[in-house]
Protein backbone atom coordinates (compact mmCIF):
# COMPACT_ATOMS: atom_id res chain seq x y z
CA UNK A 1 0.00 0.00 0.00
CA UNK A 2 1.39 3.36 -1.05
CA UNK A 3 1.60 6.53 1.36
CA UNK A 4 -0.92 9.13 1.24
CA UNK A 5 -0.14 13.05 0.36
CA UNK A 6 -0.66 13.71 3.61
CA UNK A 7 2.05 10.78 5.30
CA UNK A 8 4.42 12.38 2.37
CA UNK A 9 4.06 15.86 3.68
CA UNK A 10 5.03 14.77 6.94
CA UNK A 11 6.98 12.35 6.43
CA UNK A 12 10.08 13.77 8.35
CA UNK A 13 7.98 14.56 11.35
CA UNK A 14 6.32 11.02 11.44
CA UNK A 15 9.65 9.08 10.80
CA UNK A 16 11.54 11.14 14.17
CA UNK A 17 8.08 10.14 16.32
CA UNK A 18 9.65 6.67 14.95
CA UNK A 19 12.55 7.16 16.28
CA UNK A 20 12.09 8.54 19.93
CA UNK A 21 9.57 5.25 20.19
CA UNK A 22 12.62 3.32 18.99
CA UNK A 23 14.82 5.11 21.45
CA UNK A 24 12.41 5.71 24.50
CA UNK A 25 10.43 2.28 24.15
CA UNK A 26 8.01 3.49 26.74
CA UNK A 27 6.33 -0.35 26.49
CA UNK A 28 9.20 -1.54 28.42
CA UNK A 29 7.99 -0.18 31.52
CA UNK A 30 5.10 -2.77 31.77
CA UNK A 31 6.36 -5.27 29.21
CA UNK A 32 10.10 -5.58 30.59
CA UNK A 33 11.67 -7.00 27.54
CA UNK A 34 15.15 -5.13 27.42
CA UNK A 35 16.23 -5.72 31.50
CA UNK A 36 17.93 -2.96 33.27
CA UNK A 37 21.27 -1.35 33.41
CA UNK A 38 23.08 0.95 31.53
CA UNK A 39 24.16 -1.27 28.80
CA UNK A 40 20.42 -2.67 27.64
CA UNK A 41 21.14 -0.97 24.58
CA UNK A 42 21.86 -2.97 21.26
CA UNK A 43 25.56 -2.59 21.33
CA UNK A 44 26.23 -4.08 24.56
CA UNK A 45 23.68 -7.21 23.55
CA UNK A 46 25.76 -8.16 20.17
CA UNK A 47 29.15 -7.90 21.73
CA UNK A 48 27.67 -9.88 24.47
CA UNK A 49 26.75 -12.68 21.81
CA UNK A 50 29.83 -12.57 20.22
CA UNK A 51 31.50 -12.76 23.27
CA UNK A 52 30.11 -15.89 24.31
CA UNK A 53 29.66 -17.03 20.99
CA UNK A 54 32.62 -19.15 21.35
CA UNK A 55 34.67 -17.11 18.51
CA UNK A 56 37.93 -16.96 21.10
CA UNK A 57 36.95 -13.30 21.47
CA UNK A 58 37.99 -10.89 24.72
CA UNK A 59 34.50 -8.70 25.74
CA UNK A 60 37.08 -5.67 24.32
CA UNK A 61 37.34 -6.92 20.79
CA UNK A 62 33.38 -7.79 20.79
CA UNK A 63 32.91 -4.18 21.58
CA UNK A 64 35.15 -3.09 19.17
CA UNK A 65 33.59 -5.27 16.00
CA UNK A 66 29.63 -4.20 16.47
CA UNK A 67 30.98 -0.33 16.94
CA UNK A 68 33.68 -0.58 13.50
CA UNK A 69 29.93 -2.19 11.96
CA UNK A 70 28.46 1.01 13.00
CA UNK A 71 31.03 3.08 12.01
CA UNK A 72 30.65 1.44 8.24
CA UNK A 73 27.39 1.57 8.05
CA UNK A 74 26.76 5.22 9.08
CA UNK A 75 29.66 6.10 6.95
CA UNK A 76 27.86 4.19 4.20
CA UNK A 77 24.78 6.16 5.30
CA UNK A 78 25.78 9.55 4.86
CA UNK A 79 27.92 9.30 1.70
CA UNK A 80 24.74 7.65 -0.22
CA UNK A 81 22.56 10.18 1.05
CA UNK A 82 24.86 12.75 0.01
CA UNK A 83 25.58 11.16 -3.69
CA UNK A 84 22.02 10.62 -4.11
CA UNK A 85 20.88 14.50 -2.66
CA UNK A 86 23.68 16.03 -5.14
CA UNK A 87 21.60 14.87 -8.20
CA UNK A 88 18.31 14.84 -6.42
CA UNK A 89 18.79 18.03 -5.19
CA UNK A 90 18.37 19.29 -1.43
CA UNK A 91 14.48 21.23 -2.20
CA UNK A 92 13.30 18.08 -4.01
CA UNK A 93 14.69 15.29 -1.30
CA UNK A 94 12.98 17.95 1.52
CA UNK A 95 10.34 19.31 -0.01
CA UNK A 96 6.95 18.67 0.88
CA UNK A 97 5.14 17.54 -2.19
CA UNK A 98 6.09 15.02 -4.72
CA UNK A 99 8.06 16.69 -7.75
CA UNK A 100 8.86 15.10 -11.03
CA UNK A 101 10.60 17.40 -13.60
CA UNK A 102 12.29 14.98 -15.16
CA UNK A 103 13.90 11.37 -14.79
CA UNK A 104 17.12 11.60 -12.67
CA UNK A 105 19.48 9.13 -14.16
CA UNK A 106 22.86 10.23 -12.81
CA UNK A 107 24.76 9.42 -9.53
CA UNK A 108 23.65 6.14 -7.77
CA UNK A 109 20.53 6.60 -9.69
CA UNK A 110 22.25 5.23 -12.36
CA UNK A 111 22.60 1.86 -10.45
CA UNK A 112 19.50 1.44 -8.17
CA UNK A 113 15.58 3.71 -8.17
CA UNK A 114 16.09 5.15 -4.37
CA UNK A 115 19.55 5.31 -3.45
CA UNK A 116 18.02 8.04 0.01
CA UNK A 117 16.36 5.30 1.12
CA UNK A 118 19.45 2.57 1.26
CA UNK A 119 20.95 5.31 2.93
CA UNK A 120 18.65 5.71 5.26
CA UNK A 121 18.35 2.25 6.15
CA UNK A 122 22.34 2.09 6.50
CA UNK A 123 21.75 4.80 8.94
CA UNK A 124 18.75 3.37 11.02
CA UNK A 125 20.87 0.13 11.64
CA UNK A 126 23.82 2.12 12.77
CA UNK A 127 21.47 4.10 15.77
CA UNK A 128 19.44 1.36 16.22
CA UNK A 129 23.12 -0.10 18.17
CA UNK A 130 21.85 2.73 20.41
CA UNK A 131 18.34 1.52 20.98
CA UNK A 132 17.08 -0.82 23.45
CA UNK A 133 16.66 -4.20 21.48
CA UNK A 134 12.53 -4.39 21.50
CA UNK A 135 12.72 0.03 20.84
CA UNK A 136 15.29 -1.55 17.66
CA UNK A 137 13.04 -3.66 16.70
CA UNK A 138 10.27 -1.47 16.72
CA UNK A 139 12.08 1.20 14.79
CA UNK A 140 13.67 -1.25 12.23
CA UNK A 141 10.00 -2.33 11.48
CA UNK A 142 8.05 0.41 11.36
CA UNK A 143 10.64 3.14 9.54
CA UNK A 144 10.77 0.62 6.80
CA UNK A 145 7.75 -0.13 6.03
CA UNK A 146 6.81 2.93 6.26
CA UNK A 147 9.92 4.38 3.87
CA UNK A 148 8.53 1.45 1.85
CA UNK A 149 5.13 2.76 1.79
CA UNK A 150 6.80 6.22 0.82
CA UNK A 151 8.76 4.57 -2.04
CA UNK A 152 5.03 3.47 -3.51
CA UNK A 153 3.86 6.50 -3.39
CA UNK A 154 6.31 8.59 -5.03
CA UNK A 155 7.09 5.61 -7.56
CA UNK A 156 3.20 5.96 -9.04
CA UNK A 157 3.46 9.33 -9.06
CA UNK A 158 6.56 9.54 -11.15
CA UNK A 159 4.85 6.91 -13.54
CA UNK A 160 1.75 9.32 -14.16
CA UNK A 161 3.70 12.05 -13.96
CA UNK A 162 6.74 11.28 -16.37
CA UNK A 163 5.22 8.23 -18.52
CA UNK A 164 6.42 5.85 -20.45
CA UNK A 165 10.08 7.71 -19.76
CA UNK A 166 10.36 6.56 -16.01
CA UNK A 167 8.38 3.59 -16.74
CA UNK A 168 11.68 2.50 -19.29
CA UNK A 169 13.70 3.66 -16.68
CA UNK A 170 12.33 1.28 -14.05
CA UNK A 171 12.78 -1.32 -16.58
CA UNK A 172 16.83 -0.99 -16.03
CA UNK A 173 16.82 0.14 -12.67
CA UNK A 174 16.20 -2.11 -10.00
CA UNK A 175 14.09 -0.65 -6.87
CA UNK A 176 16.18 -1.11 -4.30
CA UNK A 177 18.91 -3.59 -5.33
CA UNK A 178 21.96 -1.81 -6.66
CA UNK A 179 23.41 -3.15 -9.91
CA UNK A 180 26.96 -3.58 -9.61
CA UNK A 181 27.30 -1.81 -12.77
CA UNK A 182 25.52 1.38 -14.23
CA UNK A 183 22.19 0.17 -15.73
CA UNK A 184 21.51 3.40 -17.48
CA UNK A 185 23.47 6.12 -19.23
CA UNK A 186 24.56 8.91 -17.74
CA UNK A 187 22.22 12.21 -18.68
CA UNK A 188 24.62 15.10 -17.86
CA UNK A 189 23.39 16.59 -14.57
CA UNK A 190 25.80 18.53 -12.37
CA UNK A 191 26.19 17.36 -8.61
CA UNK A 192 25.68 19.77 -6.25
CA UNK A 193 28.06 18.86 -3.51
CA UNK A 194 28.45 21.30 -0.98
CA UNK A 195 24.13 21.70 -0.70
CA UNK A 196 24.33 17.65 -0.49
CA UNK A 197 26.49 18.07 2.33
CA UNK A 198 24.36 20.66 3.94
CA UNK A 199 21.05 18.92 3.34
CA UNK A 200 22.89 15.88 5.04
CA UNK A 201 24.51 17.07 8.02
CA UNK A 202 22.51 15.15 10.15
CA UNK A 203 24.43 11.66 8.20
CA UNK A 204 27.47 13.10 8.73
CA UNK A 205 27.19 13.87 12.48
CA UNK A 206 25.99 10.19 13.14
CA UNK A 207 29.41 9.16 10.96
CA UNK A 208 31.53 11.40 13.03
CA UNK A 209 30.20 10.67 16.55
CA UNK A 210 30.01 6.99 15.76
CA UNK A 211 34.07 7.48 14.56
CA UNK A 212 35.15 10.17 17.38
CA UNK A 213 33.66 8.91 20.53
CA UNK A 214 32.35 5.10 20.10
CA UNK A 215 35.59 4.08 21.38
CA UNK A 216 35.16 5.31 25.03
CA UNK A 217 32.12 2.89 25.09
CA UNK A 218 29.43 5.06 26.04
CA UNK A 219 26.24 4.77 24.61
CA UNK A 220 24.71 7.90 26.50
CA UNK A 221 27.44 10.29 25.23
CA UNK A 222 27.13 9.00 21.96
CA UNK A 223 23.31 9.31 21.85
CA UNK A 224 24.14 12.84 23.17
CA UNK A 225 26.39 13.83 20.10
CA UNK A 226 23.80 12.27 18.11
CA UNK A 227 21.04 14.64 19.17
CA UNK A 228 23.17 17.24 18.98
CA UNK A 229 23.77 16.78 14.86
CA UNK A 230 19.97 16.19 15.44
CA UNK A 231 20.05 19.88 16.39
CA UNK A 232 22.14 21.21 14.00
CA UNK A 233 20.25 19.55 11.20
CA UNK A 234 17.20 20.71 12.27
CA UNK A 235 18.71 24.41 12.54
CA UNK A 236 19.96 24.15 9.09
CA UNK A 237 16.83 22.77 7.47
CA UNK A 238 15.03 25.94 9.21
CA UNK A 239 17.71 28.20 6.99
CA UNK A 240 16.73 26.49 3.72
CA UNK A 241 12.99 27.20 4.24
Amino acid sequence: MKASGWEFRYRFWILLGLYVLGFAAPWDRWLHLDGAGPNTHVWARLATLLYKGGAGMTMGAAFNLVLAAGIALALAGAWLRTWGTAYLSAEVMSGEAMRGEGVVADGPYRYVRNPLYLGAWANLLALALLMPPSGAVFALVTVVAFQVRLILGEEAFLRERLGEAYAAYCAKVRRLVPALRPRVAASGARARWGEAALAEIFMWGVAASYAALGWQYNARLLLQAVLVSLGVSLVARGMRG
